[in-house]
């Protein structure tokens, strides 16, 4: 087991960082290392919309949920798949029409740019780390898992690797490796759903039968969350934050194209979808067959169901078939964090190259040399920091902390996208305070809450996201208002409702 895991993870790896090599041959502007050179097709594009999607937390945390907690678990899937709804009608075109780059392109049209783009890099550099941490802390999970070494030694490797794949391949071989990816996590995840259902005669009836005979709480609500508003708050957090998240905005400049962007969404719903339908049958597969206490011995935080599951249907413990296909869907669940993080560090180091150091620091005069060495270095800083924070919250649930960082990710960032593209009235300071207001209101209520502060919490909800982002938008609407007289973007506003919807002077 141990040589043959040595074996697959040394292949894939190698894949990646030939495809990163690959890539870096091909980065010869900045358009190229932020945008893959506008240079990916629709389909292609929704491989690696979906590659970000089927995340750790999507496969590792869900299924760890599911196993640990009943139905209640498949929340994250069905409001995870739900919210590129949202992306389609609302967000994907106007965002290829009106931005170059990044989420700060969009917003600072109309208004003052340099305080807005310095508010935006800000809340991207935060939420693109609180999104890596769940990230890494799966892949520590998964090397000690494949090779018996320490979490924190498996952290850093990731953490290493992720930097090395964005500092010289940028958004090409970050896109690539998404949808090689995607393609061998589908793969893999049907094996496992097949292999899982022979063994309840290929009748899902007959596994949601055996659930119930095991615990019939596993199929009742609330058994994750027993609070109905709790439930909804996190329902709300995931629907919305993905409208919002940096690096899922930036998928949509890689296409050429409103039409492919669309066509991107599209693709990565069928994808997504095709995906998280099989959630419900690794969980509770893994609960039956493995067993939660020995998945809980494994992982406290249940994020090794899933690789445990394969091994089962594999042919059990010891087993050459066992052993092969829990080294392979281990592998593929580390590359799978490798791809998302890199996606993260990348939307991290582009909002602190581009909109901050060039657009900001450098009044706008680019550079691609002193750009691409500005984002390496902030990829390298970025990388540093997302290791320590994990290190630091390495026993907790991938899906759970995932869950803040969307509707974090919603508090902040999404009233300002919104009311840049669909409301005269937006004025700079709204735009600032909606977007640091925002990102302040929804970590301390993070912190406040029982999750984090427990006896002692003084916020009720585990996830903040019923509150926080009413109170986002409500925040930058009021501050809008109050000041609408110190600088009117109502004379831009036309200019940018015509092009997000014709795409005329888009690049």
């Amino acid at each position: 087991m141990g040589r043959l895991s040595i074996i697959m993870f040394i292949c894939l790896i190698a894949l990646t960082l030939g495809i990163t090599y690959w890539s870096a041959n091909r980065v010869k502007n900045t358009t190229d290392f932020y945008a893959a050179g506008r240079s990916i097709s629709g389909l292609q594009n929704g491989l690696a919309i979906a590659g970000e999607y089927m995340s750790a937390a999507a496969f590792l945390g869900i299924s760890g949920l599911i196993a640990f907690k009943g139905i209640d678990g498949f929340l994250y899937s069905i409001s995870w798949y739900v919210a590129f709804v949202v992306v389609l009608f609302i967000i994907a075109e106007a965002v290829r029409n009106t931005g170059r780059y990044t989420f700060a392109d969009i917003i600072s049209f109309r208004l003052k740019e340099k305080p807005v783009r310095s508010a935006a890099a800000f809340n991207t550099l935060i939420i693109s780390l609180l999104y890596m941490i769940p990230q890494m802390i799966a892949a520590g999970v998964i090397i000690r898992l494949l090779f018996g070494i320490p979490s924190s030694v498996a952290i850093i490797i990731t953490g290493s690797l992720m930097t090395l794949y964005v500092m010289f391949g940028g958004m090409l071989a970050t896109t690539w490796i998404q949808i090689i990816k995607a393609v061998l996590l589908l793969v893999g995840a049907y094996t496992l759903a097949i292999l899982t259902l022979s063994h309840f005669n290929f009748n899902l009836n007959t596994l949601f039968h055996s659930v119930s005979q095991l615990d019939p709480k596993y199929l009742e609500p609330g058994g994750l969350i027993q609070n109905p508003l709790d439930r909804l708050s996190l329902g709300i957090g995931l629907l919305f934050g993905t409208a919002a998240l940096p690096h899922i905005l930036m998928r949509f400049y890689t296409v050429s194209t409103a039409n492919k962007a669309r066509s991107s969404v599209l693709w990565g719903l069928t994808f997504i979808g095709m995906f998280q339908i099989l959630t419900p049958i690794f969980g509770f597969g893994a609960a039956l067959l493995v067993g939660v206490q020995t998945i809980e011995n494994a992982d406290k935080g249940g994020n090794l169901a899933a690789p445990l599951l394969a091994q089962m249907v594999g042919g059990g413990a010891g087993s050459i078939g066992g052993g092969f296909f829990m080294a392979f869907l281990s592998s593929v669940a580390f590359v799978t964090v490798i791809a998302v993080v890199s996606g993260l560090a990348l939307a991290a180091s582009s909002a602190f190259a581009y909109d901050f150091w060039i657009k900001v620091v450098r009044d706008g005069k680019e550079n691609h040399k002193e750009q691409l060495f500005v984002s390496r270095v902030t990829a390298l800083g970025v990388g540093a920091i997302s290791i320590i924070l994990a290190l630091l919250l390495q026993n907790a649930n991938v899906a759970y902390l995932a869950g803040l960082a969307f509707a974090i990710a919603a508090t902040a960032n999404l009233p300002v996208l919104v009311f840049s593209l669909y409301w005269k009235r937006l004025t700079t300071t709204g735009a600032i305070c909606g977007m640091i207001g925002g990102l302040v209101v929804a970590i301390l209520l993070v912190l406040m809450g029982p999750q984090f502060a427990g006896e002692n919490a003084w916020f009720p909800l585990s996830n903040p996201g019923l509150v926080s982002i009413p109170v986002g938008f409500l925040i930058t609407f009021l501050a809008s208002i109050l000041t609408e007289k110190e600088y009117n973007s109502e004379s831009k506003y036309n200019e940018i409702a015509v092009r997000s919807q014709s795409g005329l002077g888009a690049e």
